[in-house]
This record gives structure tokens, C-alpha cells and sequence, in this order.
């Protein structure tokens, strides 16, 4: 795994062999609690991000991904490997999904390919029908080892710390 330098491209960054920090949200999550810090230019992306993950782990909006579904988009993430990512760690919470990657095609790909097959399996299983994710969705590219770590345990213990009884079945890590 190599960091280096990334270039933005359409508020996303995206380079072959980055490893990126990507999360997005079901579309019913998505509030004007959420609406206001997103538009808050007065905190950082990374504050911004931080104050979403912890009011979304105790929103009971949006919580369609639970029991089958978490295996639907579990092993739709893993099926997309390597064509798409070099795949490290993801966090399936009710609402919101985080993944930890290293992409092999334009990020932009990956995410759509992700966020369409997924929608489509998942309204077929709950007999839904609409937009199932938010339109837009968050990406950090990973600077170093340390940095790594950090998103890593991050999304390992995302689960745990929102108290959620299934929550070993909502974490795939390649390091556990």
C-alpha cells in the first residue's frame, strides 16, 4: 500500500491505488440536523464527519440495513474485489455505511457501482421501491500508516461503541 499525493477532482479525490475513507447514509437518515452541519463552514470535514457518524448511530431513521441485508451488502462489497478495491475494513451500521479501501478504478465507479447494486438488492429484499442512499457521499483519502490505523479501529469499533447486539456480524476487517 502506497500514500502519495492526491488530486481533487469533483470535491472527491481519487487516484488509482489510494486508499480511501468512504462513508454514506440512506437517504431517510438524512435530516436538518444533518442538512445544517453539513453546511456548517465553520467546522472541518473531518469535525463535520465525526458530529454525523455519532448523531446518525442514535437516529432511528433510515435503519434499514440490518439482519439479511447486512449479508446482502457484505458480500456484494466482497464480490466487487479486486476488480473495483482492495477491500480492508467496513462497518455496516443501520443507516450508514463506512468502508476502508484501496481503489483500483476511479472512485467515482466504485461508489456508483456500490450505491446502485446495493439499492437495487436491498429495496428487492425489503419490497421497497425509491431511493434507498443519500445522493452524495463522504471520502477521506488515507495519508499514511498512522492515519490508517486510526480509520481502521475507527470503523472496527463502530458497532461496539453504538451498542448494537449484532454488531460482530456488521465489521469485516482483513487484519481480524
Amino acid at each position: 500500500m502506497e500514500f502519495g499525493m492526491i488530486r481533487k477532482s469533483l470535491h472527491h479525490y481519487s487516484e488509482l491505488n489510494a486508499v480511501q475513507f468512504v462513508t454514506f447514509r440512506t437517504r431517510d437518515s438524512v435530516d436538518e440536523y444533518l442538512q445544517r452541519i453539513n453546511n456548517n463552514n465553520e467546522l472541518s470535514t473531518s469535525e463535520k464527519q465525526m458530529k454525523i457518524d455519532v448523531y446518525c448511530d442514535q437516529l432511528d431513521r433510515g435503519c434499514y440495513l440490518n439482519a439479511n441485508v447486512i449479508t446482502i451488502i457484505m458480500d456484494l462489497l466482497r464480490r466487487l474485489e479486486p476488480e473495483h478495491y482492495d477491500l480492508f475494513a467496513v462497518s455496516i451500521m443501520p443507516n450508514h455505511i463506512h468502508l476502508l479501501f484501496q481503489q483500483n478504478i476511479e472512485l467515482k465507479v466504485i461508489m456508483q457501482k456500490i450505491k446502485g447494486i446495493t439499492a437495487r438488492l436491498v429495496n428487492q429484499h425489503l419490497s421497497k421501491q425509491g431511493s434507498l442512499w443519500e445522493r452524495g457521499y463522504f471520502d477521506k483519502a488515507i495519508q499514511d500508516e498512522q492515519h490508517f490505523k486510526l480509520v481502521y479501529d475507527y470503523i472496527k469499533s463502530n458497532a461496539v461503541k453504538a451498542k448494537l447486539h449484532d454488531a460482530s456480524n456488521r465489521f469485516y476487517g482483513i487484519y481480524d
